[in-house]
């Protein structure tokens, strides 16, 4: 078990940043296996924190791991920041328009894992992002992110 935790620690560290794993996973968290014995969700006091995506090895954040990252790396690390007159619309889980986007954090490539926030920074949902930051920017047309889950 320690072991495993250090595992999705590491991974988070290469996905996120020095820091994220022990940010995201702390001692408390019990890991969900599938069925023939590899890791999937990553729970802390029975909330989903993660999952383990079986095809690219990679973490999907909950929205209560995309807190937890908020807090520890500044901002716009990891972020796109859209109007705060969407809102809502993006809260409810709904995908992120390029023609939305205000700001984005410069690293962000296409299939990247981001936290969506508007421009007070508060977290709204999370998702994968289709678009690099450039084109995020730059483009007026198509979904910039794809929400995996709302806020609300």
């Amino acid at each position: 078990m320690a072991d495993n935790l250090k595992i999705v620690r590491m991974i988070a560290d290469y996905q996120f940043g020095k820091g994220a794993g022990i940010a995201l996973f702390p001692n408390t968290c019990t890991l969900i296996y599938s069925k023939n014995g590899k890791i999937r969700q990553i729970l802390d006091g029975g909330r989903r924190i993660a999952t383990l995506k079986a095809d690219s090895g990679l973490l999907t954040l909950s929205v209560e791991g995309a807190r937890r990252l908020q807090k520890v790396f500044p901002f716009p690390k990891h972020r796109v920041v859209v109007l705060n007159e969407v809102s809502q619309f993006i809260a409810d889980g709904k995908s992120v328009f390029a023609k939305h986007v205000v700001a984005v954090d410069e690293k962000i490539r296409a299939n990247d894992e981001v936290l969506v926030v508007n421009e007070r920074d508060e977290l709204l949902a999370t998702g994968k992002a289709l678009l690099s930051a450039f084109e995020m920017l730059e483009l007026k047309r198509g979904v910039a992110v794809r929400t995996r889950q709302g806020s609300e």
